[in-house]
């Protein structure tokens, strides 16, 4: 008999990059768990964040099936990209086989949680503080990309997870960065947005830093932009922004300003 033919192709940096832009640029994803009644599988759609190292982060409702579900056992998938003009299935997507982490208040962890959930998902502010909301924390243990017809792999939770020395000083010093990037520097982050993210329009903000890159915002539309080489320090953040905004500005042809009026 003829041998079957392996669908799945090797894993390459091409992969694990998209596969990476894929969970940091997720606004919304498809979680399945199982039912602890009937034990059948039941999917739903929730708003999705990334925690600082690419865990994804969704903040749920006690009183939705699916939460209940994940308490009564914590294995779940999730579904992440969205189709565009087409066929949706010549679009990317990537399912993350996972374990879901109930995040306790008031503890470091959910706090920073909440602030970056928030920072994507500003809307959720009016519900965030509820007492039957919960932020969940789910922890990767494989992923299955299809980045299109016969694009198909297997990633290890190391292929999509940032690890980095530089992640907790980051986690620390991120929302100073972030407050002051939106507040004094639009104009910079418009020139990530057009050069390294290839994207049009205005209002472009940042939305997160973590060692491998930035998340860049503009209303509904969410952009990843990973920096030229991750971050092994948090005091390097500031020097590869102001090298990416020169660089982006010569490209543009816009003009290089002093570094004084360069992030941050």
């Amino acid at each position: 008999m003829e041998k079957t033919k392996d669908v799945i192709r090797p894993t390459d940096a091409d992969a694990i990059r998209l596969a990476r832009t894929l969970i940091r640029s997720a606004r919304y994803g498809a979680i399945a768990v199982l039912d602890p009644e009937t034990g059948a599988p039941l999917a739903s759609r929730v708003g999705v964040a990334t925690d600082i190292d690419g865990s994804p982060l969704i903040l749920v409702s006690m009183l939705s099936a699916h939460t209940r579900a994940i308490i009564a056992d914590p294995r779940c998938s999730l579904l992440l990209g969205e189709p565009g003009k087409g066929d949706p299935l010549a679009h990317p997507r990537i399912t993350l086989v996972c374990r879901a982490g109930r995040l306790e208040r008031d503890t470091p962890q959910q706090a920073r949680a909440e602030r970056r959930y928030l920072n994507r998902n500003p809307k959720a502010q009016l519900y965030v503080g509820l007492g039957d909301f919960s932020l969940f924390r789910l922890e990767i243990e494989c992923g299955s990309l299809n980045g299109g017809f016969g694009k198909a792999y297997n990633l290890t939770a190391a292929d999509l997870l940032t690890d980095s020395p530089a992640l907790d000083a980051l986690a620390e010093s991120e929302q100073s960065a972030l407050d002051h990037m939106n507040a004094d520097h639009l104009d910079a982050i418009s020139v990530y947005a057009r050069h390294f993210a290839n994207a049009s329009g205005e209002g472009w903000r940042v939305t997160g830093f973590d060692a491998d890159g930035v998340d860049i915002a503009s209303g509904d539309e969410v952009r990843r932009i990973f920096f030229p080489q991750p971050l092994s320090d948090a005091g390097e953040l500031r020097k590869i922004l102001v090298e990416m905004a020169k660089a982006g500005r010569a490209a543009l042809g816009v003009g290089v300003r002093e570094e004084t009026s360069v992030p941050p």
